[in-house]
């Protein structure tokens, strides 16, 4: 797939908003605006997985094999060092079963014995939950002619939100994948058709959106107004078509910095909770600034998931790739 810069760079925008929301929360400061980063995140996902889709036709298999090898293994060792950062007294409010460390392994969602929330080992990794059930439907939907995809994961997810507000249950799993938010993957898979399609606005439209959609969260932010999937969605979903729309007029360049926060997103939203934690309680014994301690955190939360990309992620994944292309293939290449 050709990268497409904007996109990149709202995926810099949405990463680097998850840092500071919890750095912020860790010092005390407000800034609950940022786990809008997931939101952001979502409609992007959806938006990749259906232009990959088109560019390039996959079996489901493949395509299941692909995510879960782009998704997994990082998650995997991040989840390791979380167990056993546990086990040896380094995380005293964290309460490890082996039943829920197997669960969070395998992305099912299931009650923390730490705080009774639905949550995984490495608290983040909720939002792999809904990526990987996400990705499981997309790869059911593989078999259908092109035609009718976009249609049927529409109803499926409307059919279980639609469920949601019919039954009010406690189980983890059916209160999980009937939230509303999984509406957000489906946005995006329409902003990517109408993308394919080349009919996003124009330059003037698309600088109104992204205006409204930062002029948006910015009230939500500066007010402190209450939040959901309702408002953020929406929001989300004008901020990436804005995006695509200066995209295809040429307002974006790769620009060094923003292209690896873009790239090494995914390692940041894992990794920065671990870095965030370690400087807060180290400015905290040292007397440091509130204000201060909050900008070490974010600059150091960002700083390891760059590092754990350059040095864990990419490694990793090339490797990975290259076990499964041919050898025949790769000899070629």
């Amino acid at each position: 797939m050709t990268t497409i810069y904007g996109i990149q760079y709202l995926r810099a925008v949405a990463a680097l908003g998850v840092v500071v929301f919890h750095a912020a929360e860790r010092t005390g400061h407000h800034f609950a605006i940022g786990a809008a980063g997931v939101d952001i995140f979502f409609v992007i996902s959806g938006f990749i997985m259906w232009v990959i889709s088109e560019r390039k036709p996959m079996s489901p298999m493949s395509f299941l094999r692909d995510r879960v090898q782009r998704i997994a293994p990082v998650y995997w060792l991040a989840t390791a060092v979380m167990v056993l950062g546990g086990l040896a007294g380094l995380f005293p409010n964290l309460v490890l079963s082996p039943t829920h460390v197997v669960a969070s392994l395998l992305f099912v969602p299931m009650a923390s014995p730490s705080t009774g929330d639905v949550w995984p080992v490495l608290v983040q990794g909720w939002t792999l939950n809904y990526e990987m059930f996400f990705y499981a439907v997309f790869a059911l939907t593989l078999l259908l002619p092109r035609s009718r995809r976009l249609l049927a994961i529409t109803a499926c997810f409307l059919l279980l939100v639609g469920l949601g507000f019919a039954i009010d249950s406690d189980n983890a799993l059916l209160a999980t994948y009937t939230r509303p938010i999984i509406l957000e993957f489906v946005a995006g898979m329409i902003v990517a058709e109408l993308w394919l399609r080349d009919r996003v606005p124009g330059s003037n439209a698309g600088m109104a959106l992204v205006a409204i959609a930062i002029a948006g969260f910015s009230a939500l932010a500066v007010f402190r107004l209450p939040f959901d999937e309702f408002v953020l969605g929406p929001l989300a979903v004008m901020l990436v078509v804005g995006t695509l729309a200066l995209e295809s007029r040429g307002w974006f360049r790769p620009r060094g910095l923003p292209m690896l926060l873009g790239d090494a997103s995914y390692s940041i939203y894992l990794w920065h909770t671990f870095a965030i934690s370690v400087v807060v309680k180290i400015c905290a014994r040292a007397g440091v600034d509130l204000a201060l301690s909050a900008f070490l955190a974010v600059v150091s939360g960002t700083a390891l998931g760059v590092a754990a990309y350059l040095l864990l992620e990419k490694p990793l994944t090339r490797r990975l790739r290259s076990r499964i292309v041919p050898r025949p293939l790769r000899q070629a290449a």
